[in-house]
């Protein structure tokens, strides 16, 4: 039997929960709480393997529960149910410790099957959700100069090669005043005060 524990602060919605989760036959419901404190307290007294969790309850959220029962019972999966999928609920709740994300717009079935799932080792995330974490990954990886425009790229290198301003108008065949602007877009983007902090970064990363 799965030994579940449910913990949100509506009661109709936490019981019709445990309704529906009791008639499953590998499922036994050991506990449930309306608050975040109180569920952590059920948490570690039944010890639960799966635990399902509302984010935004009064008297200790989701997020600050499953921060406390990772570091008391860290075996345990917690499932965050909620209606929130925004990046100020998501990304604390999984750094929290939480094993899987669900919105409260999944069916039944598909909640049984993500604590079945948790149990075996395997992690459910919303598609929007993930498509959340997949975006903010992409963006953790992009370096500043992946920012620039090709025409600022090429005024970057020539920054790099050490020409001056005239020298790259003349050698890109663009105005001064274009040379300029591009400069100082450039150097905004890369987060450096200077063309000579702009050449070094140039050289530290490899663009030439």
């Amino acid at each position: 039997m799965i030994r579940v524990v449910v913990v949100d602060d509506h009661e109709i919605v936490r019981k019709g929960m445990i309704a529906y989760l009791q008639t499953d036959g590998d499922i036994e419901v050991v506990g449930q709480a309306s608050s975040g404190f109180a569920g952590v307290e059920v948490i570690l007294q039944e010890k639960p393997d799966v635990v399902l969790m509302d984010l935004i309850m009064e008297n200790g959220t989701g997020i600050e529960a499953t921060k406390q029962v990772m570091e008391k019972f860290p075996e345990c999966k917690i499932i965050i149910l909620t209606s929130y999928y925004d990046d100020k609920q998501v990304f604390p709740a999984i750094e929290a410790g939480a094993f899987s994300y669900l919105l409260k717009t999944a069916s039944a079935d598909e909640i049984v099957q993500a604590i079945k799932k948790a149990v075996i080792g395997e992690n459910v995330i919303e598609p929007k959700v993930a498509n959340k974490m997949l975006t903010s990954f992409q963006k953790d990886t992009l370096k500043p100069h992946d920012e620039l425009t090709p025409r600022e790229m090429e005024v970057l290198l020539c920054i790099g090669n050490g020409l001056t301003n005239q020298e790259i108008s003349e050698k890109l065949y663009i105005g001064i005043k274009t040379v300029k602007t591009h400069v100082s877009n450039i150097l905004s983007k890369l987060g450096v005060s200077d063309r000579t902090q702009a050449a070094v970064y140039v050289h530290r990363n490899g663009l030439l």
